[in-house]
């Protein structure tokens, strides 16, 4: 099956600045990627190129077409959601659901109702009513009830409070997500979707730093808590990073990096756990648990 996305040398130039520096990328069917990156990274810019919304240097395919020549064709399946809800104030709840269900086939009216009955949303309140969460509500209502291939998702729940954005991520799963549809997710509340990605992409400097599963990040990264007569012995392994919690040395090790590294090898020098993808965001970014 070829791939959703696919770039190969992506590149874009904003006068003398590289905002994305020959990337190659290739996502498939039926994943949940994290593009994750610290701001001007280079994220924002990198989906804003896959929507055909900016032209970009290098070779690009998003569902088998090219973003820059065929974008009209393109957009028939696929959904995006910016960091910022931009609707008119005048617009009500209930001609917002007509308006997207004349201008677009795919999608389902009863679907964004039912969304909007979980929420403090009327189908007569007008958007100058509502507060910078609710329009993020509405928003989402309309785009998530589009039955699309790949949905784009650039902080998806910029606005709302915490009780909302779980309950978003988990229509997302229940509602939205299956096999055939691919979904990708910048957001800077990594807790909150490592739960559900498939895939991490960590990009610094308009650079891919990690590409991998989230089954490749279990095995290959391993944190420690070492015991204070080992940390000589565990220093000599090369971890990539270390914290101080409570007193206590945290190591964080890439057993590829460090030629092969068991977990057996690692569990004798202290406690062995899974790193959390804000952590190893954090020392893959920084080199440190700042």
């Amino acid at each position: 099956m070829s791939p959703v996305i696919s770039a190969r040398g992506l590149t874009k130039h904003y006068g003398k600045r590289i905002a994305v520096d020959s990337i190659d990328i290739e996502i498939a069917a039926g994943r949940i990627v994290g593009l994750i990156g610290p701001n001007g990274s280079g994220k924002t810019t990198t989906l804003k190129a896959a929507l055909g919304l900016i032209q970009c240097e290098g070779e690009l395919s998003v569902l088998g077409l090219d973003p820059r020549t065929q974008r009209d064709e393109l957009m028939k399946d696929v959904c995006f959601i910016a960091d910022v809800a931009i609707l008119p104030r005048w617009l009500r709840v209930k001609d917002a659901i007509d308006f997207v269900a004349g201008v677009h086939p795919r999608f389902d009216r009863s679907k964004a109702e039912r969304y909007i009955a979980n929420t403090k949303l009327t189908p007569t309140m007008k958007v100058k009513e509502m507060s910078k969460g609710m329009i993020v509500q509405l928003h989402l209502a309309l785009v998530m009830a589009i039955d699309a291939k790949l949905l784009v998702l650039d902080e998806p729940t910029l606005g709302l409070d915490i009780i909302y954005r779980k309950a978003f991520y988990q229509n997302l799963l229940e509602d939205y997500f299956d096999e055939h549809k691919t979904i990708v997710i910048t957001t800077h509340q990594v807790e909150e979707v490592e739960h559900i990605l498939t895939d991490l992409l960590f990009i610094r400097d308009g650079k891919i730093a990690l590409a991998a599963s989230m089954e490749e990040i279990g095995e290959r990264y391993v944190e420690v808590m070492v015991g204070s007569d080992k940390v000589a012995a565990a220093r000599a392994l090369q971890p990539i990073d270390e914290r101080t919690v409570f007193g206590k040395s945290v190591m964080l090790f890439d057993a590829l990096r460090a030629g092969g590294l068991s977990r057996t090898q690692l569990a004798a020098l202290g406690e062995v756990r899974n790193p959390s993808v804000a952590d190893l965001f954090v020392a893959t970014m920084k080199g440190t648990y700042a």
